[in-house]
């Protein structure tokens, strides 16, 4: 009677222990898989990668005697003849510029150009051995890819921080008022000194300039895309300003009058006033 009760479950539970098993060996080799990732962009990319000091002016004090004040960001070599990439508010109306290797050699930088309407800007220092960034294409983007951000955040060189892209074709105002499209939005952490830091992909190429963060927010960064900033700096190193064209018109929409809208059988009781 016993003999025919008794059920063999050991066999059908090594199964199941052998599946976990496997599991935590795919976990494991996932978290390895990421960290390489990381590990190899950022060996790649932060030699390229710079502190920079600025010293601008402040006006001047009650005794009339000019003042300063001192600034940084950060920026990344694009160019093996010291070409380097950066925010325009980092070295706007900047008095002197020092630049700062990841080898810790300093150098005086001198601005080509900047573009406050896309905040960026193109500096250039004299120094020998520079190894420059590759640049991607931000246009091959994919929403949830990694996303890794290399900089100085308040002064602690050579940072990094990763996340995802989070979102594509974001619209950002710069400073200047006018509105920075095609912004790539990430999650990995950016501070007050990552300003004009390169946003990487996990095979090591620049997709982004970081430029901006949202305070009191939690992973709500920007960085302006790479396609845009080469763009941008060819035109700034040829002319050492981006030349907007305009056609000298103002238009504002205005209420049509409702006899003017019954009479030409119009669709829509509203028109444009162009001046």
């Amino acid at each position: 009677m016993n003999e025919h009760n008794v059920f063999p479950v050991s066999d059908s539970s090594q199964p199941a222990a052998q599946t976990l098993g496997a599991a935590k060996f795919d976990d494991e080799a996932l978290l390895d898989a990421y960290s390489t990732a990381v590990v190899s962009a950022a060996e790649k990319v932060s030699p390229s990668v710079v502190k920079i000091d600025v010293t601008q002016s402040a006006g001047r004090n009650r005794s009339g005697e000019p003042r300063e004040r001192q600034g940084g960001g950060s920026g990344f070599v694009f160019t093996p003849d010291g070409l380097i990439l950066t925010n325009s508010h980092v070295v706007h109306d900047a008095k002197r510029i020092d630049v700062s290797l990841a080898d810790g050699r300093p150098f005086p930088a001198d601005i080509i150009g900047d573009d406050p309407a896309t905040d960026l800007a193109v500096i250039r220092i004299e120094a020998p051995n520079l190894a420059a960034a590759q640049l991607g294409d931000s246009q091959k983007l994919r929403v949830g890819q990694l996303a890794i951000a290399i900089g100085n955040p308040y002064g602690f060189q050579y940072t990094v921080t990763a996340g995802v892209v989070s979102a594509l074709g974001r619209s950002l105002r710069s400073y200047s008022g006018r509105l920075i499209d095609d912004v790539i939005q990430t999650d990995a952490s950016l501070n007050p000194g990552n300003s004009g830091g390169p946003l990487v992909s996990s095979d090591g190429q620049v997709v982004g300039v970081n430029t901006a963060m949202i305070q009191m927010a939690q992973g709500l960064c920007f960085a302006i895309g790479i396609n845009t900033a080469k763009f941008v700096a060819s035109r700034l190193l040829r002319d050492g300003r981006i030349r907007r064209s305009y056609i000298g018109v103002e238009a504002q929409t205005v209420p049509l009058h409702r006899r003017l809208v019954r009479f030409y059988d119009l669709p829509q009781e509203g028109g444009v006033v162009v001046m």
